[in-house]
Parts: structure tokens; C-alpha cells; sequence
């Protein structure tokens, strides 16, 4: 099981702060990852209290299992967030949760296992599923998607300027042989980027991200999570979201905008702000990790919190 790969919860207590837990409060952890957040908020309920978490990761599931199978208050479902409205109108709960987490992306101990095939820097089964349960592998994808296909999800998803080129040899390669471990793919990016181009990035990085972005759906989910945001919780409920890339926190920045803004008028029709009729407003600006965090965990340095409450 996945829990010999360490897992440092990004932003904890800025997200603790954030959902303003009440100890009989019901809250929703919708990416469950390996339940460090999960843990801190259990903490802070009381008897009456009840926390759900979803995860795509069969894996997160068994940890999950594993750590709070006797935690009464605690319930865990193999799903998206996505799909969260779903869950929540099976146990009577729409309108009713006072928070919803969301820490978005690939997880430490995805990252850290060579197994799932989502880093560059191990040799592994080149895979990158959350949920290797179902749908198509990375490797799978790549073995019959178009030139044009691969170059449009590198650029769309990883924006790396250098997708076509990509492309192109990865279509080259995979007629030598199949590309079927992290490794290839990894040198086959590598052979064709130009040297000295980002000092600090891995020239895999943005291809990497983009494939898995792809195959996951990770964006798409995250809109239809917060289409349902608003039904989920209940008056004065929190919405906290952590982004870990720009694609990310865009989304998440414009539906907070657009949601405590308001609906849409012209620009010189004189309305208050109540005829607006905004739907959440936004609590404080976007949250970084500190200095000390970031010494502590180093891959906490592009996380972004972002906090609305609904109105």
C-alpha cells in the first residue's frame, strides 16, 4: 500500500482557518488524497460532527479504509469530485455542508510511486491514472492518439511551446517500438528540447503535466465540481481550494469572481450591489505557503489557497 510514501499536507492550517470548523459541522474533504487534512479536521469535530472524502485513487480509498474504517464520523466514496453533488443527495445532505476542500492534482505519494507512472524522475509502467481501476493509460493514449491530437493536449493542458516538435518524435518513436515506461517517454522529450531553456524546470515537466491533466480530466472535473458548489453547501458554507498550476487556479479564480460579483448587467445600467445578487463572496486574498513551510516541504512552492464563503 501507498503509505510507505511520506505526505505532507499542503497549506493545513491556513485551510483549517479557512473552513472555520464547528464541531458539529458536516465538511467535505473532495480530494482525499492520503488524509492529511482529513486527520486535522477530525481533530477539530465533535461526536456530532461527520466528515466525507472522495478520491479517484483506489489506493487513497485503502488508505482511507486503513486509517478511519472505525471513525464513525467519517465516510469515504471511490469517486470524483465530480461527483460530489451525487454522494451528497445520497446521504441527505445537498444545502447542508458547511466546507468543502479541494486540494487539486497529483498527490506526494502518486508522485513518489514509480509504479503510477506520473514522474519523470522514476523509471515506472507509464500509466498516470488517478484511478488505474478503469479508463485508458497514458501509454495506451499515446500508442494511437493523432500527431495533432498529442501536440494539442501538450500545448492546451502542459503549455509547452515546443508540443509539436514533441509530437512529432513521440509519433516517430512509438513506430520503432512501443512507449510503454516513464523513462522513454522522458528521453524522447529530452533528445529534441533545446538545452539551457528553463534552468529550473526538467524539460519533461510541461509534457508530463499536460498528458496527465489529459487523461484524468482534471480540468473538466474541477468545472463541474464547482458548477456544484453553490447546491452543496449550506449559508455561510466555505468553499477552500488549493491550485498547484496556473490552468488550475484560473478556473477556480474566475468562478469566485464571477459568483461574488454577481449576475450580469451592463456596465452603465445603475444597479446596488444586492441587485447584482452575488451568490458567495471572497475571504481574503490568494494564500501562500510561507517561508518555514517551504522549507519543510519544498513542493508546497506553487501551491495558491483560494477561500469564498456563499452568501
Amino acid at each position: 500500500m501507498s503509505s510507505e510514501f511520506g505526505h505532507r499536507p499542503v497549506l493545513l492550517d491556513e485551510c483549517l482557518e479557512a473552513l472555520r470548523i464547528k464541531p458539529d459541522g458536516v465538511y467535505v474533504d473532495a480530494t482525499f488524497g492520503r488524509g492529511g487534512h482529513a486527520a486535522a479536521i477530525l481533530q477539530r469535530l465533535g461526536p456530532d460532527g461527520r466528515l466525507l472524502g472522495l478520491d479517484k485513487d483506489p489506493q487513497a480509498i485503502a488508505e482511507a479504509q486503513q486509517k478511519f474504517g472505525a471513525e464513525p464520523r467519517f465516510s469515504i466514496y471511490h469517486a470524483s469530485f465530480a461527483e460530489m453533488k451525487p454522494v451528497l443527495v445520497e446521504q441527505g445532505l445537498l444545502g447542508k455542508v458547511d466546507g468543502v476542500l479541494m486540494d487539486l492534482g497529483v498527490s506526494s505519494p502518486q508522485l513518489d510511486d514509480a509504479g503510477r507512472g506520473f514522474s519523470f524522475m522514476r523509471d515506472g509502467p507509464l500509466d498516470m491514472r488517478m484511478d488505474n481501476s478503469r479508463g485508458v493509460s497514458a501509454a495506451e493514449w499515446l500508442a494511437t492518439a493523432k500527431e495533432s491530437e498529442i501536440a494539442q493536449v501538450l500545448k492546451e493542458y502542459g503549455e509547452e511551446r515546443f508540443s509539436k516538435r514533441i509530437a512529432r518524435v513521440i509519433v516517430e518513436a512509438r513506430q520503432e517500438a512501443p512507449i510503454e515506461t516513464t523513462a522513454q517517454l522522458t528521453a524522447i522529450i529530452k533528445a529534441v528540447m533545446p538545452r539551457q531553456r528553463e534552468q529550473d524546470k526538467h524539460p519533461a515537466t510541461r509534457s508530463f503535466q499536460g498528458i496527465r491533466i489529459f487523461i484524468n480530466s482534471e480540468l473538466d472535473d474541477l468545472r463541474l465540481c464547482l458548477e456544484q458548489v453553490l447546491e452543496v453547501l449550506s449559508k455561510h458554507g466555505r468553499l477552500a481550494v488549493i491550485s498547484f498550476h496556473s490552468l488550475e487556479d484560473r478556473i477556480v479564480k474566475r468562478f469566485v469572481r464571477d459568483q461574488a460579483r454577481g449576475d450580469d448587467f451592463p456596465a452603465d445600467l445603475p444597479v446596488t450591489v444586492d441587485q447584482l445578487n452575488p451568490k458567495m463572496r471572497l475571504v481574503g486574498k490568494a494564500i501562500r505557503a510561507t517561508k518555514k513551510e517551504l522549507e519543510q516541504n519544498p513542493r508546497a512552492r506553487s501551491a495558491v489557497l483560494r477561500v469564498a464563503e456563499k452568501l
